[in-house]
């Protein structure tokens, strides 16, 4: 992110020590950490010409890139500098300024040509900077676009017979733009103003003849209109006097003339507003990753003595940026499982589910960040992880299922175990109590939830381990119940026998009880009908003695009346006869008392 941009000043991209080139790590760690799509430019130009001064002002900076102010080139290889896109949010701007071209002191034109080649391989927009008019001698400086086809190849093979079409290289050539410095003639053609695009058109204008001086005149020609499709030129007068220009970087712009002033304000207006993003054939945007590879690849390629070949590079950039989108993918997948796995699942199906909106979500994770994907190659290596990443899903929700429900089983059945071991169920009819508490215990183990898809399983397992214990119950239960049936038979009759004895000795009760009740009944009766006689006896007493009462005195009375006379005599008589009764009475009331 432009955020995460802290360049304060350029940075060696490419060393070119002793005429070999070489990647800076440290550049190449600030190009890996910019997410952001890349805006690429790129100034190419003999040394001197002050290609440093238009840099700095992109990078709206004042000092930055070395100017130098003698004879002597100051910019070696490639430096870089990274800034904030000042009109294109979310993205990065990247400036390029290369060593100059045609240094005396490198003697070394393909050296050059590499530069140059470079330039034009990493950039979206190519600058040529270059002292004066576009003259012949200012093509000729422009050789090394001539020898493009040389440095660069577009695709691995081509036929031998066939040179490579120029159709091939601008699919991947920058925009190019030429900045013409100190130009003092006036833009007119035919007396007439023109612009300075026009005046780059009318200077690439091509010869008719077919003699090797047409041809070398137009062979630079014909290889910028053939390459280079989109065309800007921008001209520029000198900023100051000459004894100023080695104080340049430390003037302000009121002290610069004031033609010059606006002629770098348009063309940095320019660059920022039509610079497009840098671009590799198929649309593919280019980040600062992706640029680093680039660097990497074009740097191997040359050290190896081979040509850069765009179509290996992008072939090379697409196995890395492949293999980084198949981790993404697998990365994304396993967040995604994370979150929503929770194992076991209650079925093999809401696990497969799980992970094929997971998989459809990863594919989509590496479509997005793939391009390139030759036979679909790393898609096909993300399928195969993913089958697997399903694959160890699997096994790790069966062994989750398989201990969730051994540690079920272990908490359910271990006080049955218990029981029998303490032979709760070693007994007649044990054998069904047994059975009917593990019909209860399976039920208890099927109502809990989220056991898995090993459930049954691990049930019907700890069941068939336990079937020597439930057929030693049930012989047990035999044994017993066959004895006990003996025992009952025995006890029965046994009940049997002390029933009738008990009967009997009920019986002899009851007959004891009805014989005293009847004993009770009769001497109940014999006292009544005694009573009743003595009653009737006493009555009949109390009756005789009334009557005999009676009767003597009446006699007594009759005597008293006859015998008045002989009252002594008769006295004497009724005396004995009372004491005579007196006895009867005691009798009577003796016997009585024995009764």
């Amino acid at each position: 992110m432009a955020s995460e941009i802290h360049m304060t000043g350029p940075m060696c991209l490419i060393e070119n020590t002793n005429g070999r080139l070489m990647a800076n790590p440290e550049a190449l760690k600030i190009l890996s950490a910019i997410t952001q799509p890349v805006v690429v430019v790129a100034i190419v130009g003999l040394y001197r010409t002050g290609k440093s001064y238009l840099m700095n002002k992109l990078a709206g900076k004042k000092k930055g890139f070395s100017l130098g102010s003698t004879v002597q080139s100051h910019t070696k290889g490639i430096w870089m500098w990274c800034v904030p896109h000042p009109k294109k949010p979310g993205h990065v701007l990247v400036l390029l300024d290369t060593e100059g071209l045609g240094d005396v002191e490198k003697g070394d034109n393909q050296n050059d040509s590499w530069i140059f080649a470079l330039a034009i391989l990493l950039s979206s927009t190519f600058v040529y900077n270059s002292i004066g008019t576009i003259n012949q001698q200012a093509m000729d400086q422009l050789h090394y676009v001539t020898e493009l086809t040389h440095r660069i190849r577009s695709k691995s093979s081509p036929d031998e017979n066939e040179n490579e079409d120029s159709a091939d290289f601008v699919s991947f050539f920058p925009d190019f733009v030429w900045t013409l410095r100190d130009f003092s003639l006036d833009l007119e053609a035919d007396g007439q103003p023109i612009t300075a695009d026009e005046y780059l058109t009318y200077s690439l204008k091509l010869k008719q003849g077919t003699s090797e001086k047409d041809k070398n005149f137009n062979l630079p020609r014909l290889c910028i209109l053939k390459f280079f499709p989109k065309k800007k030129c921008f001209v520029f007068d000198r900023p100051v006097h000459c004894k100023k220009l080695a104080q340049l970087e430390k003037l302000h712009d009121e002290e610069l003339d004031p033609e010059f002033v606006q002629q770098v304000a348009d063309f940095c207006s320019y660059i920022f507003s039509n610079s497009k993003t840098k671009t590799l054939s198929g649309g593919i945007k280019v980040n600062g990753p992706r640029l680093e590879s680039l660097v990497l690849t074009y740097i191997d390629a040359i050290s190896s003595g081979d040509l850069p070949c765009m179509e290996n590079t992008i072939l090379a950039l697409a196995q890395i940026e492949n293999s980084v989108a198949v981790q993404k993918a697998i990365a994304h997948y396993d967040q995604q499982m994370g979150q929503k796995v929770q194992l076991p699942t209650e079925t093999l199906q809401e696990l497969l589910d799980l992970h094929r909106d997971s998989e459809r979500e990863a594919t989509e994770v590496f479509m997005k960040n793939s391009f390139k994907d030759v036979d679909h190659l790393f898609q096909k290596k993300l399928a195969v992880q993913l089958v697997k990443k399903r694959d160890d899903f699997c096994k790790q929700n069966q062994e989750a299922s398989s201990d969730r429900c051994s540690a079920l089983l272990q908490d359910i059945f271990s006080p049955l175990e218990e029981e029998v071991k303490m032979g709760i169920y070693s007994k007649p009819g044990g054998y069904c109590l047994f059975i009917q508490k593990l019909q209860d215990l399976k039920k208890k183990y099927h109502e809990e939830p989220r056991k898995g898809i090993q459930a049954e399983e691990i049930l019907q397992t700890y069941l068939k381990s336990k079937e020597s214990v439930t057929d030693a119950i049930l012989q047990t239960d035999k044994i017993l119940t066959k004895k006990e049936k003996e025992i009952e038979v025995e006890h029965a009759k046994a009940e049997s026998a002390q029933a009738s004895a008990k009967m009997v000795e009920e019986m002899q009760i009851k007959y004891q009880q009805m014989m005293e009740e009847k004993e009770k009944s009769y001497q109940e009766h014999v006292k009544q009908l005694t009573e009743k006689i003595e009653r009737e006896r006493a009555q009949l007493l109390e009756e005789q003695e009334r009557t005999l009462t009676s009767k003597l005195q009446e006699q007594a009375r009759l005597l008293k009346e006859r015998c008045q006379g002989e009252s002594t005599q008769l006295q004497n008589e009724i005396q004995k006869l009372q004491k005579t009764l007196g006895k009867k009475n005691k009798r009577y009331m003796s016997r009585k008392l024995k009764i």
